[in-house]
């Protein structure tokens, strides 16, 4: 059993209910259905198809919703498209007429007055670079600095521009409220630029919502400000495919660390995400350099890695999940050898909570503990705990179904749903029967118990027990 979560994007490779139960059992731990692609219609009836397949595995898999956000695109191009060369000159407007090799629209004619002369304009993830010449209120007059194919839809970047661009598009919110209707577990916003972005999204959740917020670090906007979007969303992820077109490409796996690092001691979950396997698109088997860049994200600390058209588009999707999850078992086995420093996690966390989770890992260590088991009313305690890298598999129990599939993101955590007895000495008993009916542990093993004593009080994580299994 692998520490390290795997996030699988869901698309026309994989949809099948055949196609996500052989993910699940190659090692999926969450589904991501990417709403830049596909309609509502059918992105429920692939949720439906996830929900039958998780059943059928009795498995928490969550489900993360990754909304579109405000993706700035060409128009459509006569023909579909044409190749444009270095040093070639063409104008950008607000047209909504088929593009030539003279000129194209922009789904955003804002962009007209908020992109100055000098700023780059990367088409296609900065496969197209343009470079503003002049502005004449009606268009933007680029040279090309590096040629390429120019076709229908294309994406847009702007990494010298401040566009006043919202993080939520009308799409988004329609989108939001679907999502919520339906029962996801997280929601990945795209384009974060602060955290009032994050709060933006939050405002449109209903107050008892359990949906968990993702929010993707991709603008040169969102590196200014890390500490505080870590602090708003739930969970962030590393997005470095629009990152890397927003920023020096060369500065992409520092600001991952330091995110990371970041995220570490904030006590949140971090993604990485992005072409880790890009090759097995294509390929059953993935490159040198991709198997190192999965490797150095878990050395990272990375709670989760992602697969995108590895798995959405791919022929081999299971072969992609498979490898993720043999790396993630060759790093993890050298990474238990090393002995770490500790976690320090930031005083905003629940003093108690965390000194409760160091205490356990320490315990883990000193005691060779074969687990540790942690109740929890909302998750948190679960997932302070696996910012510790404890030595042993953590068992989040919770009574409720969306508590146990939130845990499902958190590095090293095993949900079982289990109600907890009022009783501490008939907890213990039924803890032990769940446990060893699960095959996790035998009779005689030591394992370590983390409760709060007052059941009432969600948070109140405050009792540390070394057990015995009878």
């Amino acid at each position: 059993m692998i520490r390290t979560k795997i996030i699988a994007t869901l698309g026309p490779g994989s949809d099948t209910l055949a196609g996500i139960t052989a993910l699940i059992d190659a090692g999926v731990d969450v589904f991501r259905l990417n709403f830049s692609h596909g309609t509502l219609d059918t992105h429920a009836a692939v949720f439906a198809r996830i929900q039958e397949a998780r059943r059928a595995a009795r498995s928490p898999i969550a489900i993360m919703a990754d909304l579109c956000g405000p993706k700035i695109r060409l128009n459509t191009i006569a023909g579909g498209g044409f190749n444009i060369f270095s040093g070639e000159r063409i104008a950008l407007d607000a047209d909504t007429a088929p593009g030539s090799p003279l000129r194209i629209g922009v789904n955003r004619p804002q962009l007209i007055h908020e992109v100055k002369v000098g700023h780059r304009v990367l088409i296609d993830d900065g496969n197209v670079e343009l470079v503003v010449e002049a502005t004449t209120g009606l268009a933007l007059h680029c040279v090309c600095r590096f040629g390429g194919r120019l076709s229908d839809r294309k994406g847009m970047n702007f990494p010298d521009s401040d566009l006043a661009v919202s993080a939520l598009t009308e799409k988004d919110k329609a989108d939001l409220a679907w999502v919520v209707g339906n029962g996801f577990d997280y929601v990945a916003q795209s384009f974060v630029r602060s955290s009032g972005d994050v709060d933006a999204l939050y405002a449109l959740l209903p107050a008892e919502s359990p949906i968990q917020v993702v929010a993707k670090i991709e603008t040169r906007h969102a590196t200014r400000c890390l500490d505080e979007i870590i602090d708003a969303a739930d969970v962030v992820m590393v997005a470095r495919g629009d990152l890397a077109v927003e920023m020096d490409l060369a500065a992409v796996p520092l600001i991952q660390k330091d995110i990371a690092r970041r995220c570490r001691v904030a006590g949140k979950p971090v993604i990485v995400a992005t072409q880790m396997l890009q090759s097995m698109v294509e390929r059953p088997t993935p490159t040198r350099a991709e198997v190192s860049d999965v490797a150095n994200a878990i050395l990272d600390e990375a709670d989760v890695v992602m697969l995108s058209a590895e798995t959405a588009v791919g022929p081999y999707a299971v072969q992609a999940v498979r490898m993720m999850a043999r790396i993630a078992e060759q790093t993890e086995a050298y990474t238990g050898s090393v002995a770490g420093g500790a976690t320090i996690l930031s005083p905003e966390t629940r003093p108690v909570t965390t000194a409760v989770g160091h205490g356990a890992s320490v315990l883990c260590r000193e005691l060779g503990a074969k687990l540790v088991a942690v109740w929890t009313e909302s998750g948190r305690t679960a997932r302070l705990l696996s910012k510790h890298r404890v030595p042993a598999t953590i068992v989040g129990l919770s009574a409720d179904p969306a508590i146990c599939r939130r845990m499902a993101m958190y590095y090293g955590v095993h949900a079982m749903q289990l109600v907890r007895n009022a009783d501490n000495d008939v907890m213990m008993e039924e803890l032990d029967v769940a446990l060893k009916s699960a095959g996790l542990v035998s009779t005689g093993d030591r394992i370590v118990v983390i409760a709060g004593t007052h059941l009432d009080e969600p948070g109140a994580t405050n009792a540390l027990l070394i057990h015995l299994v009878a």
